[in-house]
């Protein structure tokens, strides 16, 4: 993880050594990569999470160790060139590929190499973005929706902390994010509400987002011309955009995400409210024509990035809003409810644990049973009057709706449906006696 984490570092800096924008190599770069791909090991396509998910589900953890240095390859050359993916998957892949070569080694059981997988992915995410603690519980939450694998608890807290120890042993660096918020003691009601809005929003963005990547994907697909040319395409569109409007929305785009946490207004100022929705677009055509990288780095910029955008809506705390977009959309589009209110303590502080908690939840159960892996297996529903078919894959879940309680809905509405009111008399009118 280390080699890649510094080659990935040696590759963004020679960006700027090239005497021409970088990005003019993105349509050549995705081909490229294609080809790489398809010539060495067709599983280093795509954001690598997803493979390990699949590769744990459905090949008993068994991963073939030349995907290694294909993949590292494959997404070196697509960030280097501009392409909109992150690293954390690559590390993923990398771990659980490195982990499995070692459990086939060694002749584990297909039990214990599952277990070992895991430990990959956990120490993948934990020495990528140095968050050791939310890396652990995320190799165990991202497998099965609803369902902790408590076995493999221990392990993966001793993969992840010695990933992330042995990183920063060899020089990898951490950005950690001071985003000065202050909590007063006093119950703050008027934030509270504005925190609960900011979740809502947030699970509207996540289920945008895991809408656009994979309709974007299957369109894309669907086009009846050649691959290759498809890349080729894909990346002029993005040249294009990135020379007349922005080139922020290409790589990995860290230095977006500072500005998005800075707590300076006039740093975060210059986030456009739009940002988070053309990088939803670079990322899903980069991925869609067989571009290779992870794809939690640009849900973390869709995310501060949209919150910046809530947060001026909110008036204060634009940095705080940020941040719960930062976790928020990440539990949203992945499931992970957990270890995202883990990962915005490890990177933010204790001072925002409770508003992000809540925030974080709204996300995660406003997206419902869908997910950018779509290799996930659902064991839980989250909401009662849905039907689904647990132990199923999310890409072939049946999902329907209890019909019995959609009837009781409509019977307490007929029963509450306005109606005039007219005054019967329940008996004959007392007639007056004359006092007379």
């Amino acid at each position: 993880m280390s080699l890649f984490l510094k080659t990935l570092q040696v590759a963004e800096h020679g960006q700027g050594m090239l005497p021409f924008h970088y990005y003019f190599l993105l349509p050549f770069g995705l081909m490229l990569t294609i080809w790489i791909i398809r010539t060495f090991d067709k599983n280093a396509t795509g954001h690598g999470t997803e493979k390990v998910i699949e590769a744990v589900h459905k090949e008993d953890g068994y991963i073939n160790a030349k995907v290694i240095p294909v993949k590292l390859v494959a997404t070196v050359l697509t960030i280097f060139t501009g392409g909109s993916v992150g690293k954390e998957g690559p590390g993923a892949q990398i771990g659980g590929g490195a982990a499995s070569f070692v459990a086939t080694l060694l002749k584990f059981s297909k039990k214990d190499r599952k277990k070992i997988v895991i430990c990959g992915i956990s120490a993948g995410f934990a020495s990528v973005f140095g968050t050791p603690i939310a890396g652990a519980i995320f190799g165990i939450e991202v497998l099965i929706v609803g369902v902790i694998m408590y076995d493999v608890l221990l392990p993966s807290f001793i993969a992840g902390f010695a990933a992330f120890t042995t990183a920063q042993f060899f020089g990898v660096k951490y950005p950690y994010y001071d985003i000065n918020f202050y909590r007063s003691i006093n119950l703050d009601l008027t934030l509270i509400g504005q925190v609960v809005i900011a979740g809502i929003f947030f699970g509207v963005v996540s289920d945008s987002f895991i809408t656009i990547v994979n309709k974007m994907e299957a369109l894309i697909v669907k086009i009846p011309y050649n691959r290759y040319f498809k890349a080729f395409v894909g990346g002029v569109i993005m040249v294009l955009i990135s020379y007349f409007v922005s080139d922020k929305y290409l790589g990995l785009g860290l230095g977006t995400i500072n500005n998005a946490l800075d707590p300076h207004l006039l740093i975060s100022g210059n986030i456009h409210w739009y940002d988070f929705i053309l990088k939803t677009f670079f990322t899903s055509v980069t991925l869609g024509v067989g571009g290779s990288g992870g794809i939690i780095t640009p849900i973390f910029y869709v995310g501060a990035t949209s919150g910046v955008a809530i947060g001026h809506v909110m008036g204060d705390n634009v940095a705080l809003f940020a941040a719960l977009g930062f976790v928020s959309v990440l539990a949203g589009t992945t499931n992970t409810p957990i270890a995202s209110i883990i990962m915005a303590v490890e990177l933010f502080g204790t001072n925002m644990a409770n508003y992000a908690a809540l925030s974080v939840v709204i996300a995660f159960l406003l997206t419902g049973h869908r997910s950018v892996f779509q290799s996930q297996k659902l064991a839980f529903k989250k909401a009662d009057n849905i039907n689904i078919e647990e132990g199923v894959d999310i890409e072939h879940t049946k999902i329907s709706i209890n019909m019995k309680d959609i009837d009781k809905l409509r019977h307490i509405r007929s029963r509450l449906r306005y109606k005039p009111f007219t005054w019967k008399p329940t008996s004959k009118p007392i007639e007056e006696k004359d006092e007379d």
